[in-house]
């Protein structure tokens, strides 16, 4: 609930606040706020993702869970690779094709060994994890790698205070997204609780 709340917040009360200001003070709020949250939102996302994932599978919500987690997997790591080495430019590095190569790899290796054992889920559950894709992959992908570009151009030695408000509002703006699928998923596990899962 944490995350939903922070996200919700972001949107409804601080992306029409700092949509408001001049570039300059958007940048300097951004300076004091974009380390804490570089660290607390991906915390509060895997922790989230990774204990509803445990809690369906140990209430038995999740039938058929190892070829799903492995689809799963794929449909997050591949995109949400993308447009990191979009955001960062890092197509032509091969330093991050390596790390894409690999993890990528690795994700298919996954899928492929589990796929002969797949079976349909629930439709409740299959909603949830397309969820968990999009959520993931905006966060990870886009949100995070803004974050971590803000900070870098809050360090550099001359800051370019409308790239970090132009980012800065984009992320928040994007928070609020976040937020309105996390209330849907909200809705989604009060239908698997009391809906007649």
């Amino acid at each position: 609930m944490l995350w939903t709340g922070i996200d919700l917040f972001m949107a409804a009360v601080l992306g029409p606040v700092l949509g408001g200001l001049d570039p300059e003070a958007r940048a300097d709020v951004f300076r004091r706020f974009t380390p804490k949250m570089t660290f607390l939102m991906p915390v509060l996302a895997l922790v989230t993702i990774v204990g509803g994932i445990t809690l369906a599978l140990r209430l038995g919500y999740f039938p058929n869970a190892d070829p799903w987690l492995a689809l799963l997997n794929v449909a997050i790591v591949v995109p949400a690779l993308l447009l990191i080495g979009h955001q960062f430019r890092a197509f032509g590095d091969r330093r991050w094709q390596a790390v894409f190569g690999v993890a990528t790899a690795g994700s298919v290796a996954y899928l492929a060994t589990t796929l002969p054992a797949f079976a349909m889920t629930t439709p409740v559950v299959a909603v949830s994890l397309a969820i968990i894709v999009v959520l993931s992959v905006l966060g990870f992908g886009v949100l995070l790698p803004g974050e971590v570009l803000m900070y870098r151009e809050m360090t550099s030695p001359e800051p370019d205070t409308e790239r970090i408000g132009a980012i800065g509002l984009r992320n928040a703006k994007l928070a609020g997204v976040q937020g309105l699928f996390q209330l849907s998923i909200i809705v989604v596990m009060v239908y698997m609780r009391w809906g007649g899962f």
